[in-house]
């Protein structure tokens, strides 16, 4: 394969596409990249590894490093404080179980979108206004800024200890499986990405997916506070509805809506402007695409779920991915009594 070359961008940002401009413009690039690799194939991809991977053990040594640091954090962290804030604050028993996980969820989430928002808003790295920009002057075994690489360690090592923590240290769910999948992908994604040196494009999926997470976490947090102490607390239950409902807009914003414009759009159509020859362009936008159409997939169960919602079927809020008394007695459940998956829903009242 041809040496990649590179180009700086135009003067200005260019203006995001539409939906049709990105179905057009970038399946036209994906075509025109099939049908221009000749040498398309294994011995292509081997190539391709050994000429624009670059990543050095001490690099996985420290990504090794920081999965246990965070695993002995969390523990920590559940010991001295997680757990003796549920005990003090008498939290129900089983509100008290769940609570050290979504904190320590919570709080991790929360730095690493702030961290990542910083990166985006609070320098000089253009990516979210112009997204085309992370591909301008890429080269092969590029240095990582400082600032980058530290977002990339954190994020990397979590994951590397969220797949011990999903197995060991999590409630088990019904989705944990997925859950557990979900981690082993996301880490390979970061490490090779990294390796690749796409980590300005990494930023930004990690900014447009973790404030989900943030989201997520600070809902199951107030629902379990709502009732400390045996009696009900209607600021959580305000909290609580208030951010499904934050959660269930900044999906669709920011999964659906800026997700494809800006990531997709740069990968697939802008990338081969700047780099004709990219290394493992398909392999990188088919597993982009991929995680656009999980994106799609659960929103479908948070639209089902508000539609529940309006029409008054559901009333209080709970996390349907973990098995109840009644369910453990019984695991297979009715195909009426089927329940939505990954993310919260609420009981039914008949």
């Amino acid at each position: 394969m041809a040496a990649a070359g590179t180009m700086a961008g135009p003067a200005g940002p260019e203006p995001m596409p539409s939906y049709a401009q990105l179905v057009q413009r970038g399946w036209g690039s994906v075509v025109a990249a099939a049908r221009g690799c000749v040498d398309c194939g294994w011995g292509l991809a081997h190539r391709g590894l050994a000429e624009h991977a670059h990543l050095a053990s001490p690099e996985l040594l420290l990504l090794a490093l920081g999965a246990l640091g965070w695993t002995a954090l969390r523990s920590a962290a559940t010991t001295r404080l997680f757990r003796p804030l549920a005990k003090r604050c008498r939290l129900q028993p089983r509100d008290a179980t769940k609570m050290p996980e979504s904190a320590w969820k919570f709080l991790f989430y929360l730095g690493a979108w702030s961290y990542s928002a910083y990166l985006l808003f609070g320098t000089d790295y253009p990516f979210f206004h112009d997204p085309p920009s992370v591909f301008y002057d890429w080269t092969p075994g590029m240095a990582v800024p400082w600032d980058i690489a530290v977002a990339y360690l954190l994020q990397g090592s979590f994951y590397g200890h969220s797949i011990y923590a999903t197995l060991y240290m999590d409630v088990w769910r019904k989705d944990s499986v997925v859950m557990l999948i979900h981690h082993v992908v996301t880490l390979v994604l970061i490490i090779s990405s990294y390796a690749f040196r796409y980590h300005n494009v990494g930023i930004l999926v990690l900014f447009l997916h973790d404030i989900s997470d943030v989201q997520l976490e600070f809902t199951k947090l107030n629902v379990y506070f709502k009732s400390r102490g045996g009696s009900h607390h209607p600021l959580h239950a305000l909290a609580a509805d208030l951010g499904c409902l934050s959660f269930s807009l900044s999906w669709f914003w920011f999964r659906l809506y800026w997700f494809p414009l800006k990531v997709l759009y740069a990968t697939c159509h802008c990338s081969l402007r700047s780099v004709p020859d990219i290394p493992f362009y398909f392999f990188f936008n088919a597993l982009l695409l991929l995680l656009t159409l999980m994106n799609l997939y659960w929103f479908l169960y948070i639209v089902a779920f508000a539609a529940k919602v309006l029409t008054g079927q559901v009333r209080e809020l709970k996390d349907v991915r973990e098995y109840d008394a009644t369910e453990a007695l019984s695991p297979k459940p009715s195909k009426a009594e089927k329940p939505l998956k990954n993310g919260l829903v609420k009981d039914k009242r008949f």
